[in-house]
Formats: structure tokens, C-alpha cells, sequence
């Protein structure tokens, strides 16, 4: 049966001067996105398809030149908007993430709802979904629509519980194409 592959990008190069939309992944995370390549699951993949900002792009085109493929920028798949506060030290960033999965419909300092969030993502890989040819899908997209769409498959409320483990990003879940049934929950990309 055809599998979603929903991956996040791995470890990026954090520069405060620069929009986070704009960071690129980090030698480490070019380094696990190749690394990801050898895994058992990548040659099913006939379509990827990818957030637009650049350090889902980055991975993404990785992904898709190693597969002779091209690869499908979407901008629905993009993170929840943060731009309000733009980059934030990362006690202060993990403080509002968890604000922003405690409370689904407020905007916590002026962030997309988190509830807004996983409608767009939600809607955005049907989408996907509707376009892409038979087989396996890959999508590269980011850790807190991640969680967002995982808890929608799972059928949970909105919760930091199914957040992505680790602190780099670079993990995956797997669910059917046909019915969303998760097929298996996060997992780094490279082990």
C-alpha cells in the first residue's frame, strides 16, 4: 500500500540577522539528509514535494536529485507563520511553542493559531495528495505543522505530545495514502 513519507528537515544554520524562512540547513543537517538516502524506504518514492522555505528545499532537492526526480515547493506546507516575532533564543522559543500547542485557539504573540495551522496543513497535503502520480510520497515540511498533522491522523487534540523527539529536527512519520492510517510514528531520517 503507498505511504506519505512526512519528513522534517534536519539541522539549519541559525542566524538571527537572517528571516528564519531564509536559513539554510547547517553542515550537520546536509550531512543527515544524505545520510537519509541509504534508508530502505527512499527508492519507493515517485513524487516529493516540499515546503517553500529554504531549509525544506534544501533537503528536498537532495532528496529528489538522488531519485532523478524534481520536487514540488508547495507554500501551504510551510511552519506555522512565526514571523510576528521573528527569531527568538531558544528558552524563549520553546516557552511559546508550548503555549502555542496548549492554547489551539489563541495566537500566542501574534503566531498563527495553532489550530489554523493544522487546517493549512491538513488541507495542503490532500492537495498534495490529489496531485501527485501512484506510489509513495515524500513531503519535507517542518517540525510544528509535523505535529500538527500527526495528531490530526492520529485523531488526538492538539498537543506538544506528538511533537517531534530530539532538538535538530531530520525525523519522519509514515501514514497510508489511502484512509491516513499512521503506518509508523517519528523516527530520525537517518537510522
Amino acid at each position: 500500500m503507498a505511504q506519505v513519507h512526512f519528513l522534517t528537515h534536519p539541522e539549519v544554520a541559525i542566524d538571527p540577522s537572517v528571516p528564519v524562512p531564509d536559513w539554510p540547513l547547517s553542515p550537520r543537517g546536509l550531512e543527515r539528509s544524505r545520510a537519509m538516502l541509504a534508508q530502505p524506504w527512499i527508492p519507493g518514492i515517485r513524487a516529493v514535494f516540499s515546503s517553500t522555505e529554504r531549509k525544506a528545499r534544501d533537503m528536498a532537492e537532495i532528496l529528489a536529485v538522488h531519485l532523478g526526480l524534481g520536487f514540488t515547493p508547495v507554500e501551504a506546507l510551510g511552519e506555522n507563520d512565526r514571523s510576528a516575532t521573528g527569531y527568538l533564543p531558544p528558552a524563549e522559543f520553546e516557552a511559546t511553542a508550548d503555549a502555542f500547542f496548549a492554547e489551539p485557539e489563541r495566537s500566542v504573540r501574534g503566531w498563527e493559531r495553532a489550530a489554523d495551522a493544522q487546517a493549512r496543513i491538513v488541507g495542503a497535503v490532500r492537495a498534495v495528495l490529489a496531485q501527485a502520480p501512484p506510489g509513495d510520497v515524500a513531503i519535507v515540511a517542518h517540525g510544528g505543522v509535523g505535529a500538527l498533522l500527526l495528531c490530526h491522523i492520529k485523531g488526538v487534540e492538539i498537543s506538544r505530545a506528538e511533537d517531534q523527539p530530539g532538538a535538530g529536527g531530520g525525523n519522519v512519520f509514515r501514514f497510508t495514502r489511502v484512509g491516513w492510517g499512521l503506518v509508523e510514528g517519528w523516527r530520525p531520517i537517518d537510522r
